[in-house]
């Protein structure tokens, strides 16, 4: 049986911030847009608050104000240094890596058996701790969207007391679960939290009487298929622990790449303008390059 692990760093800009300022380690942490405008990652403290993702910095300079709320200007290079440190530390548990995104990748743990699923992911966790400075969490399955569930399973139980059974945080291993625990689980799951679902297609499923995972567990793949497509299907097969969504240890070239900023002030001078195009052209370039592709549309 394949096994699959998810790794996620907790509040992953908002703690690289805090690497490098111990002060900060109990501080409510907030990264910023481009040009500083809106909040695009929290701190656990800042979560706890009840500061939305996306709202507008001038909007917090009270609230900021109140709790000591620390901002900082996105620093995108340190994320990709610091991420790829993460990758290296997790190259070390498995032959097989899928990075996902920036702060998240898979690892293919079949054949790990013999060396305990929840005890292989803590020392996973205690690694990267140790060696970073980073908090994660594992989540582990025998298909990418259950091991990607279990994830959301064990930061919720860590984040949100009562939320699932505390014994899931941190590390939650779906395979090790009851029928009855796993149907328990998917019961308090929303089915918008199901990775490949989301906001739209959630609200659709509800409006069908699919309000929870455990109903799309349910669902018959084949009416998935024909209602909305091919990829719901594969996630009902998934929920049903029959592997559909391939490991992809190298991620596919990227279909279109871009290179963006705001500028901090009023542009009038053309030359500014040509200036800021030209270097993030080039960079844009660079990324092209590396991944062998050519331009098809500028």
């Amino acid at each position: 049986m394949s096994v699959f692990a998810l790794v996620d760093c907790n509040n992953f800009y908002a703690s690289c911030e805090k690497l490098f300022d111990p002060k900060l380690i109990h501080t409510p942490v907030v990264v910023l847009s481009n040009n500083d405008g809106c909040v695009v990652a929290r701190s656990a403290e800042v979560k706890a608050l009840g500061i939305p993702m996306g709202v507008p910095w001038f909007k917090l300079k009270d609230a900021a104000k109140q709790h000591g709320i620390v901002a900082f200007s996105s620093n995108y290079e340190l994320y990709a240094d610091m991420s790829n440190r993460v990758v290296e530390v997790l190259s070390q548990f498995s032959p097989n890596l899928e990075v996902y995104s920036i702060d998240e990748s898979f690892l293919d743990l079949t054949g790990f058996a013999h060396l305990g699923f929840v005890p292989y992911g803590q020392q996973i966790r205690q690694r990267i701790q140790d060696w970073l400075g980073l908090a994660v969490c594992v989540g582990i399955a025998p298909t990418k969207t259950l091991a990607k569930l279990a994830n959301h399973i064990a930061k919720s139980a860590e984040r949100k007391p009562g939320s699932y059974p505390a014994h899931h945080a941190q590390i939650c291993h779906l395979g090790a679960c009851s029928p009855q625990e796993l149907q328990a689980l998917l019961q308090a799951t929303e089915v918008g939290d199901v990775w490949g679902v989301g906001g739209k297609i959630g609200a659709q499923l509800r409006a069908q009487g699919v309000h929870t995972a455990l109903d799309l567990q349910r669902m018959n793949p084949a009416a998935a298929k024909a209602g909305w497509s091919v990829v719901l299907e594969k996630t009902v097969r998934e929920l049903n622990g029959v592997p559909c969504i391939e490991f992809e240890d190298e991620p596919p070239a990227k279909q279109q790449i871009a290179c963006t900023r705001s500028f901090g002030h009023p542009v009038t001078e053309l030359i500014e303008l040509q200036e800021a195009i030209t270097e993030f052209a080039c960079r844009a370039a660079e990324k092209l390059r590396k991944q062998g592709s050519h331009t098809g549309q500028i």
